[in-house]
């Protein structure tokens, strides 16, 4: 009897400490869960798969139509490789060096505690979305800044050298950059109080530059400027800059990384610029030669999408309306007549467009971020944020460039960068790819 008891007694003795440890379990649990935000959780989900959209199919119709017809594969090819390849180096190593702890060098890069994501599982939080989403939702943006630099060279880069140089530049050039912008306190741009919403200096004027010295570095396509080389299909890249336009959403919406009244005002500026901008660029061409294009058009609206990147969590739509004339203006003007004056080859307007449009919209942001300009107010005075976001851009085109030359110069010894001429005249979707877009039968 003593002994059935006892035994009971132990019985009930365990029972109760495995019913005392599943509920400790289960608030340990609710305390993880209730971090998350469902509505938060459901916007990035579809923020991080409309900025995939910007790079398969945007960009890559976008650029496609604007090339020759022999060249539009390659270009597709391209887009396509970068996404998969960067996808790849952001589990690796990409997503631990642009965000983790960097010790020592913090400032400028992160640490390897989260290799081959490391340490991410469902019941990890970053905010109030699951850490493993807001890794997939940058993991976009180093998918396309890199595909961004493509048109910069288009139509005579070895596609051996393209991938290589990329995989360089991703390592060297848009993890620090994006380290410095988001990586938070310690951060050195962080530190500075810069505002870079959404990619101003980490992802337009970073590819910005490296499209500028690589198509400095390669050399202009046989024939420019005396041959003429005009998109072979209007139509791919005005549907490309369409998904651009709506992509972007997410891209600017999305970097609040919440459903909130911020990622509301974050897609209105970011319409309202592109509208401004393309019809400024439309009225310029009229203006100017007494007709409007669609590829003027659409390449304002680019342009207008570029400059309230990074100001687009924290300017009204005044600044909006601002910021879209003003890129238009100065990015028409670049690339026609600088681009023409100096003889540079970038293809497709990709410094023309994204350096000088996140230029721009990145120093500008310290001005219509007042809210005597409509926009949610700074930390700073407006001279001291002014020459914050500066100081950014300057690092990033410094850091950018020579990164881009040392990557080029390297990858040109060791595999060569340019087709040679006869790749070029042939087209580089036979001749690197053996394959054709069209049947020309």
């Amino acid at each position: 009897m003593h002994t059935r008891k006892t035994t009971t007694s132990r019985i009930g003795l365990f029972t109760g400490l495995v019913c005392l440890s599943q509920t400790s379990q289960l608030f340990a649990s609710e305390n993880v869960t209730s971090a998350l935000n469902g509505a938060d959780t459901a916007w990035m989900i579809v923020a991080t798969a409309l900025v995939l959209f910007m790079t398969l199919p945007g960009l890559a119709l976008f650029y496609g139509g604007l090339v020759r017809s022999k060249n539009v594969l390659s270009v597709l090819v391209q887009c396509f490789a970068l996404a998969g390849v960067m996808t790849l180096l952001w589990v690796v190593y990409g997503y631990s060096l642009a965000f983790t702890n960097g010790g020592a060098l913090q400032k400028y890069i992160g640490g390897f505690d989260k290799i081959l994501l490391k340490g991410i599982t469902v019941d990890s939080v970053s905010g109030t979305i699951p850490e493993s989403l807001f890794a997939a939702f940058q993991m976009t943006f180093a998918i396309i800044t890199p595909a961004l630099i493509v048109g910069a060279f288009a139509e005579r880069m070895k596609f051996s050298g393209m991938m290589l140089f990329s995989i360089l530049w991703f390592t060297f050039s848009y993890l620090p950059i994006c380290h410095m912008a988001w990586a938070g306190e310690g951060a050195l741009f962080a530190d500075w109080g810069v505002l870079d919403f959404a990619g101003g200096t980490v992802v337009h004027v970073n590819a910005g530059i490296a499209g500028l010295v690589t198509c400095l570095l390669l050399g202009p396509r046989k024939g420019f400027p005396r041959e003429p080389m005009r998109p072979h299909n209007l139509p791919f890249t005005v549907m490309g800059a369409g998904m651009l336009w709506v992509g972007w959403f997410g891209f600017n919406a999305g970097s609040e990384l919440a459903a909130d009244g911020t990622a509301a005002m974050a897609l209105l500026v970011t319409h309202i610029a592109a509208a401004t901008a393309a019809t400024v660029w439309m009225l310029i061409e009229v203006w100017a030669h007494g007709k409007a294009s669609a590829l003027g058009i659409a390449t304002g609206a680019v342009a207008g999408l570029v400059a309230i990147t990074p100001a687009s969590g924290t300017a009204g739509p005044l600044g909006a309306i601002a910021l879209g004339a003003i890129s238009s203006l100065v990015c028409y003007y670049f690339a026609t007549t600088v681009k023409h004056k100096f003889g540079y080859d970038d293809s497709l307007d990709v410094f023309g467009v994204h350096g000088v449009g996140g230029i721009i919209g990145a120093i500008l942001t310290g001005v219509f971020a007042a809210e005597a300009l409509g926009g949610s107010g700074m930390e700073l005075a407006m001279l001291d944020q002014v020459w914050a976001q500066t100081k950014s851009v300057l690092v990033t085109i410094v850091w950018s460039g020579v990164v881009s030359i040392l990557a080029f110069i390297l990858v040109n010894k060791l595999i060569g960068m340019r087709v040679s001429l006869e790749t070029e005249q042939m087209g580089l979707d036979l001749t690197e790819h053996q394959e054709q877009a069209y049947d020309l039968v």
